[in-house]
């Protein structure tokens, strides 16, 4: 009989294993770091209801990572020798695109998370079922979207000039985290050989990648559109 990705023996292939421990991994120092950064923006926040929402989706950031942290831990997994791995790329990545002021940190949290967060949803469609049902859930929206439209939407309003530069920012940000995915994908075997597949396992091919850089390419420009930004 053939196993399915449903099933809980997916567990006992060694890759199979090896790979959903390093998605976890990465989406758990992602959340811990989104939430430090968040935090960290509060403190730019121009009132203090803006202050406030900020630590919220800190909060819910935060929330997001126990989850993760609570996967691994019921999978036999050390929660930070897991992130460990990504420490470097991902600090690199937040290094290259350290926002220089409140709206930066706004539409980074929007289009570069959220870049991120998509291509990791399209990993999560080759995981077993309970995996990827903590994957989406992690990456619902949280109330953040509305809250950068909003924001970014009023500064634009009050000031045109500031559309460019965001724009330019949102395209710097974009390339940047399709590079940092680049990295911890040719770094990471395991997390490739997710899209490859496997005896038991359909994998991706070339059509079926072009289709999932659409879907990436689709979901940033109307991100972009969102906040009134040329993508």
């Amino acid at each position: 009989m053939v196993r399915t990705m449903t099933e809980t023996t997916a567990f006992d292939d060694p890759a199979y294993r090896a790979a959903a421990v390093d998605l976890l991994g990465v989406l758990a120092y992602g959340e811990l770091t989104a939430f430090e950064r968040i935090a960290e923006d509060a403190k730019l926040a121009p009132t203090l209801n803006d202050k406030a929402q900020l630590a919220q989706l800190a909060t819910t950031e935060f929330g997001h990572f126990v989850q993760l942290r609570d996967r691994l831990v019921a999978l036999g997994v050390d929660p930070m020798d897991a992130m460990q791995p990504f420490v470097t790329p991902l600090e690199a990545f937040h290094d290259h695109t350290a926002p220089s002021d409140w709206l930066e940190g706004l539409v980074k949290a929007y289009v570069g998370d959220g870049l991120a967060n998509d291509f990791y949803r399209e990993i999560a469609s080759f995981v077993d079922g309970e995996t990827r049902a903590l994957v989406l859930e992690v990456f619902a929206d949280s109330g953040q979207a509305e809250f950068v439209v909003d924001r970014v939407r009023s500064a634009i309003e009050e000031d045109p000039k500031l559309g460019g530069r965001l724009a330019l920012w949102g395209r710097r940000l974009v390339g940047e985290a399709l590079s940092q995915a680049q990295r911890i994908a040719a770094d990471r075997d395991s997390l490739a050989s997710l899209l490859a597949g496997s005896v038991d396992r359909p994998g991706l091919d070339l059509a079926a990648i072009g289709r999932m850089f659409t879907r990436l390419t689709e979901a940033h420009t109307a991100r972009m559109t969102a906040l009134g930004l040329q993508p």
